[in-house]
């Protein structure tokens, strides 16, 4: 999910509420609260103990059956004992699990990683996602290291957001017969053809966007229904293709998803420091694109 945000920084607490609504209306089966697209590691720790409250305070007070739905907290952090207070807070509020990447800035080796991640296991009050993200923090845990981790009775899965088709593979063959570690896609445009081949899930950051779409391929791919899947996937590609392919710059992503929110109606397209949102020329490009996506109206204004 991404954190809205208004243009000085605070959370836009309206946007918020709408945005819940309209994720979990759309029907998807889980929250994942301040990773990578909701730009948890330039955000205040005051805000992401806000969004944490505010989110699982209102998933408590719907009235229908989806009051229950997980809620994962990332913790990432270059300092442990501030992943342990978010993984508290976390857990004061009602939040089901935590998510944490290897600390970032200075890369840790494997034997590193493995007494990293055992030692925050047994510290944490919430079980523990590992989340591979090498892109970001410069470094794979490895195969090894996940299985080798995955002894651990505190961590219950793996979030892979590295690309690697060849990792992910290794590691669905490596848990084939855990029904206790979930392995989950990170990268939406597979998520599809990863639940086809035994993954537990995606983590899909269009569903801010579109969640009925990420939601049917994944009971679509759970059904092995192969000609729903394939047709869904092509809905995907277009997202991709017309929304993630504006911009040049490495956050471009998250713009890209804020401002298709923000003409939506739902959420302020700000961003957390340094990042700006679109400028009008993107923005109008975006808009143009959800235009040819039937989402907007074309008279619709910027």
């Amino acid at each position: 999910m991404v954190t809205p945000l208004l243009a000085d920084g605070r959370l836009d607490v309206s946007g918020l509420g709408r945005l819940v609504n309209h994720i979990i209306e759309g029907g998807v089966h889980g929250l994942f609260l301040l990773g990578t697209t909701g730009e948890a590691p330039d955000l205040s720790y005051e805000i992401r103990r806000e969004l944490v409250k505010r989110v699982c305070t209102k998933i408590r007070m719907r009235k229908d059956d989806r009051r229950r739905m997980p809620i994962l907290v990332g913790i990432t952090d270059t300092v442990f004992a501030e992943s342990v207070r978010m993984a508290e807070h976390a857990a004061h509020e009602g939040a089901s699990a935590v998510v944490a990447a290897p600390p970032y800035y200075f890369a840790a080796g494997q034997p590193e990683l493995l007494d990293y991640y055992w030692s925050l296991a047994d510290h944490l009050p919430l079980p523990l996602f590992l989340y591979n993200m090498p892109s970001q923090v410069k470094v794979t845990i490895d195969v090894k290291t996940v299985m080798e981790l995955s002894k651990h009775p505190n961590i219950i899965g793996l979030k892979d957001s590295s690309g690697n088709i060849g990792y992910f593979n290794a590691c669905l063959h490596a848990f084939r017969d855990r029904s206790d570690f979930s392995v989950l896609m990170g990268p939406e445009e597979a998520m599809g053809e990863a639940v086809l081949m035994g993954a537990d899930g995606g983590v899909c950051g269009g569903a801010n966007m579109f969640p009925r779409l990420y939601a049917d391929l994944y009971e679509a791919a759970v059904s092995k229904d192969v000609d729903r899947v394939r047709a869904l996937q092509m809905r995907v590609m277009q997202v991709s293709s017309l929304i993630y392919g504006v911009g040049h710059h490495n956050s471009s992503f998250v713009k890209g998803v804020k401002c298709a929110l923000s003409l939506m109606g739902i959420c302020s397209d700000a961003l957390a420091a340094p990042r700006e949102p679109f400028n009008a020329e993107d923005r109008a490009l975006i808009r143009r694109r959800l235009v040819e996506l039937g989402v907007i109206d074309c008279k619709e204004k910027v």
